[in-house]
């Protein structure tokens, strides 16, 4: 690690945030480093990508993350904040440290500062066909489901993908190319229990390996740090059960 840069004080602040910033451009060829900035509290809004943007805006033009909606529904500010993963734009100050650090993801390459590459966590994603397959025609209108039918998504549809539980997994830092890692599976589960989908020995099929499904150890780090209150964990659990009772 490079020494980082201390930006100064705002003027006349009477509550001040303190963030610690991993700064990185591979392009450069420079090392890492963890740049710290002062913010006025009185001066932003209430939340860490607030200050962040306020950062970007008003300090650093340099600093580089992403973000999209502010509403916790993109996944887009999915980033390591003192310690754990989280959504920076539903990560409110209050809540932080001070000083609080801020990281990027880790088990990814980074591509600068707080981005960090979901290349291979997305060909993860698409690799289990993450679509409806059917082999009846399709019908004039949508495929019905019950209420009861409808309410087995529940738990599974909510996740948007941020990836802060397949960064917090042991087993995918561990085996990442081959083992597919909680958001993936939760999203295999969701097309299992969906009464529309007619592919369900072929999914179980694919699944059906010693890295890409049984690397799950059962950690749990996947439900402590989902950020949208899922349980990915209890997920895989039922996933290797369908596999087990279409054994016996």
């Amino acid at each position: 690690m490079e020494a980082g840069v201390t930006w100064p004080e705002p003027e006349g602040a009477t509550r001040v945030q303190h963030l610690q910033v991993y700064r990185y451009d591979p392009d450069s060829g420079r090392n890492p480093r963890i740049d710290t900035y002062a913010i006025d509290r009185d001066k932003c809004g209430p939340m860490l990508l607030d200050a962040l943007i306020k950062i970007k805006n008003e300090i650093d033009p340099t600093l580089t993350f992403r973000r999209s909606c502010r509403e916790g529904v993109c996944g887009s500010c999915a980033m390591n904040i003192d310690g754990s993963n989280w959504l920076a734009c539903i990560r409110s100050l209050d809540e932080i440290n001070e000083p609080a650090t801020v990281y990027p993801l880790n088990n990814m390459d980074v591509v600068k500062d707080l981005v960090g590459d979901q290349t291979h966590a997305l060909a993860q994603y698409t690799s289990i066909k993450p679509w409806l397959r059917s082999k009846t025609p399709a019908p004039t209108r949508e495929r019905l489901q019950s209420p009861e039918e409808r309410k087995r998504l529940d738990g599974d549809y909510e996740c948007i993908l941020c990836f802060c539980c397949t960064s917090g997994c042991p087993s995918h830092w561990w085996n990442g190319d081959r083992f597919l890692g909680p958001a993936v599976l939760l999203q295999a589960h969701r097309w299992l229990v969906d009464s529309r989908d007619e592919a369900t020995g072929e999914r179980l099929d694919e699944l059906e390996d010693p890295f890409k499904l049984y690397r799950c150890h059962t950690i749990l780090n996947c439900t402590r740090t989902c950020p949208k209150g899922l349980n990915p964990g209890k997920k895989i659990a039922e996933v290797k059960l369908m596999i087990q009772q279409r054994r016996s």
